[in-house]
This record gives structure tokens, sequence and C-alpha cells, in this order.
């Protein structure tokens, strides 16, 4: 646990006690709420006031600036605060935290040791941007004292995933920055783009992303089991989706979880008609976008994947109607399913990397032809070819490590078996030295300062 504070204080010392006064409030309130337990208006009572303390201070951290200059908009005020420099990783470590609340208000946990409850917390390899993390899974994992005897297997597979992560971050990632930053910059400035251009920078920054957040959750994971520790699924090949409610279990799978779970479902879910379902599904991705900053793009961002998923529940429904589901699927049907949630999510994050609504607009539009649809001479395609491949062919990390059940699954049996046997990963000498080769490679390419893109939310 010294070692996490270490890591977190390294960055800015000061919001060390934020995060300490963060643990020890929540603490004493989820024993209280254990201790009142039996006492069912107390324990909902002091469950109230851990989340308003919760939300309340990440909102005022998180929000406060947006929320003034946007009311300085709307009213011609002129209000002024201090621009807040937003604590390292304050979304994630209160998700988790809310979660221990909730759960313990309803009898789920029953572990009060704070030497454990304060490493589920600080955990420092997924303390910065998740997995958020689950106490059930973790805090039987940190009672065990094997995690404290070094274990070869467990050394080697934390090596292997970290390399592969760090491969992904600094060699593929980091690759499309150039392809990024110019489009999204002329996007910024209103210079004219065109088809070709402005299809690019999407799909630049569409694969980025990808691998910026496939490579943090490797790294995570590896480094976790480095000490033993198994963290739950955060990736699993978002991309090769075939609707957008799989894209949701596929990309960020803990904060899927968390919203379906303690937002989605307690606001009654499917379960009060078609029309409340869509309107909760739209409230959960608006917030779901609001999570990831304090912008109007990351909002409309969430509004629009609330319509993809809305449209994809209805689109079941006239299946099951009309008895379409029954039918024997072609094989382009898959293939054509993917490619449309592919675009839908790319134009998604058109809007979520735009800096203004207006932008993305106007970056949209030159994307369906509104400056006409020509293609250069000369096209050297290839960066994005061998990206489509990776994320449409290859396994993923978990398919090659599937023997030592490198995480937790999120959801069951959602890590399908690759069918080569000879890419499952194996403590040899040929994997060793494919390995430490892709680690070398990647550690050379750590010349230029790079940030992992989810650090940011």
């Amino acid at each position: 646990m010294g070692a996490s504070l270490f890591f977190y204080g390294w960055w800015n010392p000061i919001y060390l006690w934020l995060l300490l006064a963060s643990i020890l409030s929540n603490y004493a309130l989820g024993t209280t709420i254990g201790y009142f337990f039996g006492n069912k208006p107390i324990a909902k009572g002091l469950l109230v006031i851990g989340i308003s303390f919760n939300l309340g201070l990440l909102g005022y951290l998180k929000y406060a600036n947006f929320f003034v200059n946007e009311w300085n908009l709307l009213t011609g005020t002129n209000f002024y605060l201090e621009t807040i420099a937003l604590p390292l990783a304050i979304s994630f470590f209160t998700f988790q935290q809310i979660t221990y609340l909730i759960d313990t208000c309803q009898g789920k946990t029953c572990e009060y040791d704070f030497l454990h409850y304060s490493l589920f917390v600080v955990f420092f390899p997924q303390l910065i941007a998740g997995p958020i993390v689950h106490h059930k899974e973790m805090l039987p994992q940190f009672s065990r004292n094997r995690i404290f005897s070094p274990s070869q297997e467990h050394l080697a597979v934390g090596i292997t995933l970290f390399s592969i992560g760090l491969f992904k971050k600094t060699v593929l990632a980091d690759g499309f920055i150039k392809y990024v930053t110019p489009v999204f910059a002329a996007e910024k400035l209103g210079t004219a783009l065109t088809f070709y251009e402005a299809w690019g920078g999407a799909l630049a920054y569409t694969f980025q992303i990808y691998f910026d957040f496939s490579g943090y959750s490797d790294m995570a994971i590896g480094l976790a089991r480095m000490f033993g520790i198994r963290l739950p699924l955060n990736f699993n090949s978002p991309y090769k989706a075939v609707n957008i409610r799989e894209f949701w279990r596929r990309w960020h799978i803990t904060l899927s979880r968390f919203f379906r779970d303690y937002l989605y479902l307690p606001l009654g879910g499917n379960r009060k008609g078609n029309v409340r379902q869509f309107i909760n599904l739209v409230i959960t991705m608006l917030l779901g976008g609001i999570w990831h900053g304090a912008s109007r793009s990351f909002i409309l961002w969430g509004a629009l994947h609330g319509c993809y998923l809305s449209s994809n529940h209805l689109w079941q429904m006239v299946c099951k109607e009309f008895n379409l589901s029954s039918r024997k699927s072609s094989f382009w049907g898959p293939i054509v399913a993917q490619m449309l949630t592919f675009t839908a999510v790319v134009v998604a994050w058109v809007v979520f990397r735009a800096e203004t609504i207006s932008g993305a607009m106007n970056l949209l539009s030159v994307m369906f032809g509104s400056n006409g649809i020509t293609l250069p001479e000369h096209i050297k395609p290839g960066r994005f070819i061998t990206a489509f491949l990776i994320v449409w062919l290859a396994p993923n990390t978990q398919q090659i490590m599937i023997k030592f059940q490198p995480t937790i699954e999120t959801y069951s049996k959602s890590i399908k078996k690759w069918r080569g046997q000879w890419l499952q990963w194996e403590p040899n000498r040929v994997w060793g030295i494919i390995i430490g080769s892709i680690f070398l490679y990647a550690v050379s390419h750590l010349t230029d300062v790079s940030e992992f893109l989810y650090f940011q939310f």
C-alpha cells in the first residue's frame, strides 16, 4: 500500500491528502453503515450522506469550472472561479468507493479491515485509469498470504502482458498521433479538409484510442499479475462487436458494469416498458459522457451512444416481432453488422475528440461528402491496414494468454479460445525471445513524451 501511495503522490503530493481523506471518510461511513445494517432507515440515511459526499466532491473538482462558464454564457453574468486542477484518478477511486458503500448497505460485503480496504482503493496498477474494480473481486485476493511470496509464473505472465501493452501504446497508438493532431487542429480552426484527410484523421483517432486503452489495460493487468493479483477484464476487442450493445460489453467493461448495476437497473432498466427503457438508456449514457469530462462534446457523445443503444434494442424488438432472429444469417450478415457498428463508433469518436460541437459537425460533414469525394494520387495506407488486421483478425492478449487466466472475466465466457494453438503463450525460450524483442522495441519508442489518453478522464 505504501508503494501505491508513493506512486500517486509522486504526481502531486497535495492531492495525496485528498485521496487519504476520501479513503478515511468512506471507510468510516462503510463500517458505520455495516454496524447499523439491521436498522434500514439509519443505514440508508448514511448511504445517502456517503453518495452525496463522494459525488459532491467529484462534481466540484471536475465540473465546477465548466458549470460556471456555462452559466456565464447563458445569463451574460461574469462570475469567476479559479481554475481547479483535476486530481488524478478521482473518477475511478470515487466510483469504487460508492460501490462499496452501496453493497455494504445491501449486506453484500462484510470486509472491514482498514489496510485491505485502503489497498483496494489505491492499488497502483489500476488506480490511475481503471479497471473500476469491485471489492468482492479484490479484497479476498489481498487477504491471501501467498501474494506476498514471489512467483516465477506470476512474474513471467505479468512481464509478458506488460510488454505487449507497452508495445501497443508506444508503437501502435502513438504512431497515429501525427495523423490525428493536424486534422483535429484544422477542424478547430475551421481550415478546409478533403474527404481523404477527414476520414484519415477520424480513423487514426479511432485506432489511437483503441491501442492506447488496450495497451494501458494490458499493462495494468500485467503489473497486478506480477504481484499475484488478477484484475477484472476491461477490454476485449470491442471493434469486433456486431452491434453497439456488444461494443459496450467489450469496451471499458467495468465502467459499463458500474453504470448498468448502479444507475441503469436502479432507474428501472427494461422493467417498466419500452419507452422507459429507452429513456433509461439515454440517461445512463448521458451520464457516461459527463463522467468522461466537463465538455459539451462529451455530453453529445454520451447522448449519441444512448440513441445507438435505443436503436439497437428497437431493432431487436422488430426482429423478435417478425421472427427475423430465427432465420439463418448469411456469411456476409455479421460482417455487414460489424462494419455498421464500427462506422457508428467512428462517428461518435469524432464528436468525442473534437473540442467543439460545431467543429465535430464540420468534420463529419466533410467525411460524408460535403467537400466532394476525392482521393489523393498517392495513398500510403500501410499503418491503417495493419491496424485493421490486428483489430479484426488477430487474437487479443487475453486469448494469447488464456492458458494462464490473466484476468477475472467481468462477463462469463467472454474470452473465446483462439483457434491457433501456436499463438497461445507458453513460458519457453521462443516466446521469451519474442516478448523480449517486443519489450525492447517498445522501450526504444519511449523517447517522445506521450501520455495515456484515458488518464485525463
